[in-house]
């Protein structure tokens, strides 16, 4: 390919030189990206997640996400954000 150095230029990650190496389509499903790392939210996980949140929501003095990170063991505080903000 001609055009190879120009992607030596915008390397994104260690998967991405991995791939661009050993080939096009070399990785798994999924494999070499965040998202397969991250584990998806249960229904019961996010259903848990809004009880927390109605719970904390009207105590002002503390920050709420650190009220709910005490309840989700595994979850880390910016994970527990985006799914709020989502839901």
């Amino acid at each position: 390919n001609k055009k190879a150095f120009v992607e030596l230029l915008f390397w994104k990650s260690p998967a991405a030189i991995r791939e661009m190496t050993e080939g096009y389509g070399s990785l798994g499903e999924g494999e070499g990206t965040a998202r397969s790392r991250v584990p998806p939210w249960t229904p019961q996980e996010e259903q848990e997640l809004r009880e927390l949140y109605w719970k904390y929501k009207e105590v002002e003095v503390e920050d709420i996400i650190t009220n709910i990170l005490s309840h989700l063991p595994g979850r880390t505080r910016k994970q527990v954000v985006k799914q709020l903000v989502r839901l």
